[in-house]
């Protein structure tokens, strides 16, 4: 008898719990209740996708397990967006530029964003990944300092309506947003398909990948631009994900037992995805929304990141 792989099982518990998600007291409402549903699902899918892929090749980048995306700083450039509009237009600003032109306008600021510190930092054949990593830590904290400012000058009931932004929602999602995100992240994840060996030649270090031929300085400028769009899109779709990112790829790495990425990208993109749907399912049928999918997220992934620094801190 054929053993069943783990990344096959995580596949088919997604499977389950989707349409477990979809159906369950529905009524069997497919005016209504189902398509918001199927729409929910979708975010979920595009999302997950997007932050498992973006993680994990991070990571693979940086020989990093701990780091994530948002260590660049594309959620606080994202939140600070949002809290100038919120400062300048008021709680008119949802309607006057409506969820549409918020969601590609965010996306470009933070392509923006990555774009500038990339020319900067990459400038010349001297710049490293390293010092790409500490300015975007220094940045997020600065933009992080000033979002609270901001948040300082406006009114509690604005206040709430920011707030709103900076947990991650399957609601606000439209179809136009879903429609051009599952187009673009698709468009990613096909043409990221051809590099996965180079990605796993990466994986073993600087050193030993220009000596097996590797372009470092290009396929590593390549698979960031491409981190950008994936974050950018995942976090103007549904929200800052926090620790999401350290969880989905660890998860991915002890159920895998390899670090090739044509099995730990898409088992990573079924975690994320499941977790979500999890946790979409919590919100609605056990806490009768008295809370919120990023809450439990990050309650989550935060306790496991904790875990982790502590065994990684206690190992020889």
């Amino acid at each position: 008898m054929m053993r069943l792989q783990p990344r096959h099982a995580v596949w088919i518990v997604v499977v389950m719990l989707a349409l477990v998600f979809v159906f369950l007291r529905s009524g069997l409402d497919f005016d209504y209740v189902i398509p918001k549903r199927l729409a929910r699902l979708t975010a979920m899918l595009i999302g997950g996708g997007a932050i498992a892929w973006s993680s994990i090749t991070f990571q693979t980048l940086t020989g990093n397990r701990i780091l994530t995306p948002a260590i660049m700083g594309y959620e606080a450039v994202y939140l600070l967006w949002q809290a100038l509009l919120i400062l300048f237009l008021g709680s008119a600003s949802v309607v006057l530029l409506g969820f549409n032109a918020n969601f590609l306008l965010s996306v470009l600021l933070m392509l923006g964003y990555s774009w500038g510190i990339h020319r900067w930092l990459f400038r010349d054949a001297k710049s490293n990944l390293y010092l790409l990593l500490l300015v975007g830590l220094v940045l997020t904290l600065l933009i992080s300092t000033f979002t609270q400012f901001v948040q300082l000058k406006v009114s509690p009931g604005e206040f709430s309506i920011l707030q709103g932004f900076s947990q991650a929602s399957f609601n606000r999602a439209q179809p136009l947003q879903l429609l051009f995100s599952g187009l673009l992240v698709g468009a990613i994840c096909l043409l990221g398909r051809n590099s996965l060996p180079t990605l796993d030649v990466l994986s073993l270090g600087r050193d030993q990948a220009i000596s097996l031929g590797v372009d470092y300085q290009r396929n590593v400028r390549l698979h960031l631009a491409l981190i950008a769009i994936l974050v950018a899109v995942s976090t103007s779709l549904l929200g800052p994900t926090a620790f999401m990112g350290v969880f989905v790829a660890n998860s991915t790495y002890a159920l895998a037992r390899t670090f090739r990425h044509r099995v730990t990208l898409p088992l990573g993109c079924a975690i994320a995805t499941g977790m979500f749907i999890a946790a979409q399912l919590l919100v609605e049928h056990v806490f009768n929304y008295k809370t919120t999918v990023g809450i439990l997220v990050n309650l989550v992934c935060g306790g496991y990141f904790l875990a982790l620094m502590v065994r990684t801190r206690g190992a020889p």
